[in-house]
């Protein structure tokens, strides 16, 4: 999920529990087999982890683990050991370790410490006897009353080749379609993320409603080729412009009724191909831009601190930082010499915690480097959307979740209807959805901890709205 990116090289006052090796022999005889659950606090939600422990026949220790709340089971876990009371397992594929010790004899409870990509988390293990599956009750089930094709194109000019579902309606062809374009970050054509699928969701409402629906994994994922780090809004664009191609060539879709759904990221890309191309009918914005990316990162790292109960004194040490870091990635176009300036930036900002915060900041510092040094994050930082917005002409809805704290809702809606209402478009509809998060929940507090918690995958208002919506402005053509 991953939707715009989080805040940047926020400092983590978390202690890390670090397993203790004074260990007594007598512990070896614990039972690890069996099913342990703990929970990653990582910040912009929380995760529930299961480690599944199994006995080979040569009585050597196997093990899979699971991610309920993102939805995957059955990783592949490369080494499991237990111990004198000492447990350790690796998941190389995902970059990921974790050392823990059973607090006392018999205990029935392991804490230790989870690292994946350079960061650390403290994670407690407890037996369960069984884990509890996260509810999704508005995911479709098979039979579909409306059919389903897999499909594959490719974008010519960067040669990558995409993989998708396009689903259509049983009733009368010519259909009007629509392209669904994810937020940030690597994702299958369901924009699947912590356990829930909003594609999915999505498209089964629309065909439902006589609207063919595509959907497409990202570059590098599934079915697609190439890279999402190292490709640009710009360079998915491309790629939306071969999917409306693409669409275009079908002789069961209305080529004058191809329109875009983008989800945040998404909704900086729908208006910069609805700029380019007079193929784009209409396009929809769930939680777009209006901002550039410095701006949104500023809000969003305020919004989502604030939530997570932090100080004045904390939000504005958080913003110093970010400005700092920007400044640097702004001015320095080499990334070897940014690296440089960022570190010597970062030893300063650290200089005065203790040295156990010190090692949590450097882990979390050296996880982000690689992703704030991509050309996929160098161009959102300083992209501006609101030129692109000026140029489209096609009809726009753009809606916000009230609860949204990733792009928060009056700034980025007053920005987006201004852009293209001072530029003459004549057919903007703005919608403010109470209560509803980034995605389109219906939350508490809108905070991401929330979006593994909640049943829902999109709010029916959402659905609603946006379905209306979109027949009004087919139905009506010819």
């Amino acid at each position: 999920m991953k939707t715009i990116a989080q805040g940047f090289f926020v400092v983590v006052l978390a202690t890390i529990i670090v397993a203790s090796n004074a260990l007594a022999a007598f512990r070896q005889d614990l039972n690890i087999e069996g099913n342990w659950e703990g929970t990653l606090d990582v910040g912009a939600a929380k995760l529930r982890l299961v480690l599944k422990v199994a006995k080979a026949a040569d009585g050597s220790l196997t093990a899979k683990a699971d991610s309920p709340d993102q939805g995957a089971t059955d990783l592949p876990v490369d080494v499991v050991t237990f111990k004198d009371g000492a447990l350790h397992f690796e998941m190389k594929r995902l970059m990921a370790s974790y050392d823990g010790t059973a607090s006392k004899e018999g205990s029935q409870e392991i804490a230790g410490t989870f690292k994946q990509g350079g960061a650390s988390f403290p994670l407690t293990l407890k037996r369960v006897a069984k884990t509890v599956a996260s509810n999704r009750p508005q995911e479709p089930k098979k039979p579909y009353p409306y059919d389903e094709e897999e499909v594959s194109y490719e974008n010519k000019r960067d040669s990558v080749k995409l993989a998708g579902t396009l689903t259509l309606p049983r009733t009368k062809a010519p259909f009007p379609a629509v392209i669904l374009i994810t937020g940030s970050g690597a994702q299958n054509r369901n924009e699947e993320l912590l356990g829930h699928k909003p594609f999915l969701v999505l498209a089964d409402y629309l065909t439902r409603q006589g609207i063919a629906v595509l959907r497409v994994d990202d570059r590098g994922v599934g079915g697609s080729t190439g890279s999402v780090s190292n490709s640009t809004s710009e360079n998915f664009g491309a790629d939306v412009l071969a999917g409306i191609e693409f669409l275009k060539a079908r002789k069961d879709i209305n080529p004058k009724q191809i329109g875009l759904i983008g989800h945040s990221e998404g909704g900086i890309i729908a208006p910069m191909v609805a700029a380019q191309s007079s193929d784009v009918a209409f396009i929809v914005l769930m939680a777009g831009t209006g901002l550039t990316g410095e701006e949104i990162l500023y809000l969003q790292g305020a919004s989502i601190a604030k939530a997570n109960g932090a100080s004045a004194e904390t939000l504005a040490k958080q913003r110093a930082q970010q400005e700092s870091s920007f400044a640097i990635l702004k001015k320095e176009k080499d990334n070897t010499a940014v690296e440089k300036l960022l570190r010597e930036d970062f030893a300063k900002q650290i200089a005065s915690l203790s040295e156990v915060e010190k090692k949590g900041a450097e882990q979390t510092f050296n996880a982000q480097i690689k992703q704030v040094t991509s050309p996929w994050f160098r161009y959102f930082l300083t992209y501006d959307p609101r030129p692109a917005l000026k140029q489209v002409k096609c009809p726009v809805l753009a809606l916000n979740g009230e609860n949204d704290l990733q792009v928060p809702v009056n700034e980025n809606l007053r920005e987006i209807e201004t852009a293209l209402k001072t530029a003459g478009n004549k057919d903007v509809t703005i919608a403010r959805l109470p209560k509803l998060n980034h995605l389109f929940q219906t939350s508490e507090t809108g905070s991401p901890n929330e979006y593994s918690k909640i049943e829902e995958t999109i709010a029916p208002v959402a659905l609603k709205t946006m379905g209306d919506w979109i027949l009004k402005h087919t139905t009506t053509q010819k």
